[in-house]
């Protein structure tokens, strides 16, 4: 299969997706939000992907990844990182499907083991040992173990960074050079806060105005980014209870509500 209307994202990050589990709009809302005719109010689910050197590493495959890929003409998906296996971060797997055409071998996944096990289950077609109708008819994916110590994933470095989702739950995020992407949290481990240190940009989750048990509200976001001092700190995972326009007039000067799209340069060495 020839691959074709491919943008070249080398050195750049994209936030493919910076929406809550449901998405914004919401279905069946009509909050201001929702129906509000700023493009940076919709948002899809969470994702982004980082344009190597040697090739684009996505974090997470939404269930709106086809959309968020031919949206920003991304033609090609080289590896990928899960941060936990909820079903608004791993539900668009089957997207990864033609990949195997343009990379010549199965897709590489990079998870631990809980996330292993929720795609295995849920994607039990894709590791059958049934003879496949026709090629393509599957995803090829090869899972891969990861820890929470460092590795290389297409010639750069990968730091896993352990957060806490809610009382019950751990998930992860991941500094790439000096970028730390950490959606899906409401507590940083002490022994996270050292991987945090000397950041140029963090991505962070900020859910809405109100705490949350599973996610930070706004104001708890924004003490944290200012604990953890980045240079720059872009909010995602973002509920339609807040608005892009209002929010961002009253964040810090260093703070911004993030949007489907948004890029930021990697800067990495």
């Amino acid at each position: 299969m020839k691959q074709v209307a491919t943008t070249d994202i080398r050195g750049k990050m994209i936030l493919l997706g910076t929406g809550t589990s449901v998405g914004v709009p919401a279905i069946g809302c009509g909050c201001d939000v929702c129906t509000s005719s700023n493009p940076q109010n919709v948002r899809t689910r969470c994702s982004v992907v980082f344009g190597l050197e040697q090739g684009n590493l996505l974090i997470d495959t939404p269930p709106d990844l086809r959309h968020q890929l031919l949206r920003e003409k991304i033609g090609i998906i080289h590896s990928v990182l899960y941060t936990h296996e909820h079903a608004d971060h791993i539900f668009g797997l089957d997207d990864l499907r033609l990949f195997q055409f343009y990379l010549g071998h199965a897709v590489p996944l990079y998870c631990e083991a809980a996330v292993e096990a929720r795609i295995r289950q849920s994607y039990d077609y894709a590791f059958s040992n049934k003879k496949q109708t026709h090629t393509g008819s599957v995803p090829q994916l090869e899972l891969r173990p990861m820890t929470t110590k460092p590795f290389e994933v297409l010639g750069t470095t990968v730091t896993p960074i352990r957060l806490k989702h809610g009382p019950r739950f751990e998930v992860l995020g991941f500094r790439i050079g000096n970028i730390a992407y950490c959606t899906d949290t409401n507590e940083i481990p002490e022994s996270s806060w050292s991987l945090l240190e000397g950041l140029d940009c963090l991505i962070l989750d900020a859910l809405r105005h109100k705490p949350h048990v599973t996610h930070f509200g706004l104001d708890e976001a924004v003490d944290a980014a200012k604990n953890i001092g980045a240079a720059r700190t872009i909010f995602t995972h973002i509920s339609h209870d807040l608005d892009h326009d209002v929010v961002n007039a009253a964040l810090p000067p260093t703070m911004q509500l993030g949007y489907d799209g948004m890029q930021v340069d990697l800067n990495l060495p």
